[in-house]
C-alpha cells in the first residue's frame, strides 16, 4: 500500500495523462465529427425539402352532404387527414411550395366508400353442401388469409371502410385481419368486425350434419336462455368485436325479444352497436323492439315493421346486390310465382322505406370470391328500386358513417377527416354505375392505386 501522499500523486498524475489523450483523441476525431455535422445537417435540409403535404386536383368533387359538384377541386393533405376542400384556386393559396400536387385532370372525385355489410372471410364455394365443405376444408388461419385478399380487392374497388358482420365460423380471424390491416401488414379497408355472431341453437348454418359430430364447428356463436346470451355478447366484446351481429330469424323467428334485449343491453354499456339479421315480419319487429341499431336485409318487412323502424331510428341495411347476383346465374328463375313475389317485396321494401325517410345504409353481403370487390353493384341494385343516385352514394358514406358512429373520421370530404378519396370518370350523380370503374383510390393520405395518366 502506497502513503497517502504518493496515492494522491499518482491520481493527479494518471488525471492530467488522461486528459492530454481525451485532448488528441479530439483533436483527431474533429475532422470526423465535423463530417458527421455536416451529413446530419444535409440530412435535416433534405427532409425539410421532402413533400410535407398533397394537393389533390380534379375536374369536380362530390360534396355529398349538399348533393352537388364543386367543379375545379382541390384537396389539401397533410399525413392521413385533410386540411382543405374547395376550389383548388382557394386551396392552393393554402397549400405549401414543397407539396406534391397529384392531378386527376377531369375525372370526379368522392369520399372512399363504405359497406356495411361485409364477409370477408368468407369465400363459399359452388355446389351443394359448400357452406358445411368451407367450416371442415379450410382452416382459420386459411381463412385469414382469404380475408386479406377479400380486403384487398374491397380496397381496390374504393370502398376504404367496412363493417364486417360476422365472420361465418372463423372464430376471431377478423379480428385479426383488422388488427393486420391497422398495423399495415397488409392492405385493406378501415373495419368494424362483429367476430362470431349470435344465432339460436339449431338456428343456423351448418345444416344437415350428424348429430354424431358433437364438435361440429359452427357458424356463429349458438346460444339458448337469456344468461347464455349475456355470456356470448360479453365474451365476444372481451376479444375485441366493434360490434354484435344477432339472428333475430331464419326461416322463422328464432330469438326471442328477452334475449335480444339483453344483448343490446350488454352491448351498449361497452359503447358497441348491434346488427340484426331479420328477413321475416315478426323478426324484424322483435329485433326492432328489442333495440338493435339496424336490420340486415329486411327482405319481408312489412309497413308495421318499417314504421317502427322509423320511429326508433333504425337503419335498414337492405342488401339487394347478392338477390341480383343468385338470379343473374339462373334469370329463368324470376319466371317462378313465389320468386317474383319476392322480387316485388324488395321493391316494395325500399320504396316504403325511402316514403317513410328511413335511414338506409349500403350493404352488400358478398359470400363467394367472385363478388368480393363488387360492392358498387349494391348501389346500383339500389337506384333500380327506386332511389336516386344521390340516395345511393348518401347510403355508401354519410348514412354509413353515421351507423358506424364514424362521421367525424369517413364520409364525406371535410377539414380533419381521414383522406379517403376515390375518383372516376364521368359523372355519378347522372349514372351510378360508373362507381363500378374507381380508377383512383386514396386511404389515410397514401395512394393505393391510380389508373389515370400521370400529368
Amino acid at each position: 500500500m502506497l502513503p497517502f501522499a504518493c496515492q494522491a500523486e499518482l491520481d493527479c498524475g494518471t488525471q492530467v495523462v488522461m486528459k492530454r489523450h481525451r485532448g488528441l483523441a479530439f483533436l483527431l476525431l474533429s475532422p470526423l465529427f465535423g463530417l458527421w455535422n455536416f451529413f446530419a445537417w444535409a440530412q435535416s435540409e433534405t427532409d425539410v425539402k421532402q413533400p410535407t403535404a398533397i394537393l389533390l386536383k380534379a375536374g369536380r368533387l362530390l360534396d355529398v352532404p349538399a348533393g352537388k359538384y364543386i367543379e375545379g377541386a382541390g384537396i389539401l393533405i397533410e399525413g392521413e387527414r385533410i386540411q382543405e376542400a374547395g376550389r383548388a384556386t382557394e386551396v392552393m393559396k393554402l397549400t405549401p411550395r414543397n407539396a406534391q400536387v397529384i392531378d386527376l385532370g377531369s375525372a370526379t372525385v368522392l369520399p372512399g366508400l363504405i359497406d356495411c355489410h361485409t364477409h370477408l372471410m368468407l369465400r363459399e364455394p359452388e355446389g351443394p353442401n359448400s357452406y358445411v365443405l368451407n367450416l371442415v376444408t379450410k382452416s382459420e388461419a386459411f381463412r385469414a388469409l382469404e380475408g386479406a385478399a377479400d380486403a384487398r380487392v374491397t380496397l381496390e374497388a374504393g370502398f376504404t371502410t367496412v363493417r364486417d358482420v360476422e365472420n361465418e365460423g372463423s372464430w376471431y380471424a377478423d379480428v385479426a385481419l383488422r388488427d393486420a390491416i391497422n398495423q399495415g401488414l397488409v392492405e385493406g379497408p378501415r373495419m368494424q368486425v362483429a367476430t362470431r355472431g349470435i344465432a339460436a341453437v339449431g338456428q343456423y348454418n351448418p345444416f344437415g350434419v350428424s348429430p354424431d359430430l358433437r364438435a361440429f364447428p359452427t357458424g356463429a356463436q349458438m346460444v339458448s336462455g337469456v344468461e347464455d346470451v349475456r355470456r356470448a355478447v360479453r365474451e365476444q366484446i372481451g376479444y375485441e368485436a366493434d360490434l354484435i351481429k344477432l339472428y333475430a330469424d331464419w326461416r322463422n323467428p328464432t330469438l326471442t325479444v328477452e334475449e335480444m334485449r339483453v344483448a343490446v343491453e350488454e352491448a351498449h354499456k361497452a359503447g358497441r352497436k348491434v346488427a340484426a339479421h331479420a328477413t321475416t315480419p315478426e323478426g324484424i319487429r322483435n329485433a326492432v323492439t328489442a333495440g338493435v341499431d339496424s336490420i340486415e336485409h329486411g327482405h319481408q318487412a312489412d309497413r308495421q315493421g318499417l314504421e317502427l323502424m322509423k320511429a326508433k331510428g333504425v337503419y335498414l341495411v337492405p342488401t339487394l346486390s347478392v338477390v341480383d347476383a343468385e338470379f343473374a346465374k339462373d334469370p329463368m328463375a324470376k319466371d317462378d310465382p313465389e320468386a317474383k313475389r319476392f322480387l316485388e317485396g324488395l321493391q316494395q321494401e325500399v320504396q316504403q322505406a325511402k316514403a317513410l325517410g328511413l335511414k338506409i345504409a349500403n350493404g352488400s353481403d358478398a359470400a363467394r370470391a367472385e363478388l368480393h370487390g363488387r360492392n358498387a353493384d349494391e348501389l346500383v341494385a339500389m337506384t333500380k328500386r327506386g332511389l336516386t343516385a344521390i340516395e345511393a352514394i348518401r347510403a355508401a358514406t354519410t348514412n354509413a358513417a353515421e351507423l358506424l358512429a364514424w362521421p367525424d373520421r369517413v364520409g364525406s370530404v371535410a377539414t380533419g377527416k381521414y383522406a379517403d378519396l376515390i375518383a372516376v370518370e364521368g359523372d355519378p350523380l347522372g349514372d351510378v354505375t360508373v362507381l363500378r370503374n374507381v380508377r383512383f383510390v386514396m386511404k389515410g393520405g397514401k395512394v393505393i392505386r391510380n389508373g389515370f395518366p400521370v400529368n
